[in-house]
């Protein structure tokens, strides 16, 4: 979470697969309110695994 209320989120993988977690950010959990997706798509840098970022 950015401190200006964004959320900032990098996907690696296949394609589909990211395009379609893409999608389910346009809606979000239950709980969320999302006003506005912005994606960029870029070639892959080679990340593996989960990492937050403070």
């Amino acid at each position: 979470n950015l401190d200006d209320g964004r959320v900032e989120a990098v996907f690696e993988g296949d394609e589909a697969a990211v395009r379609e977690m893409v999608d389910w950010c346009e809606t979000g959990s239950k709980a969320a309110e999302v006003d506005d997706v912005d994606a960029t798509y870029e070639e892959p840098e080679g990340l593996d695994g989960f990492e937050v970022r403070w």
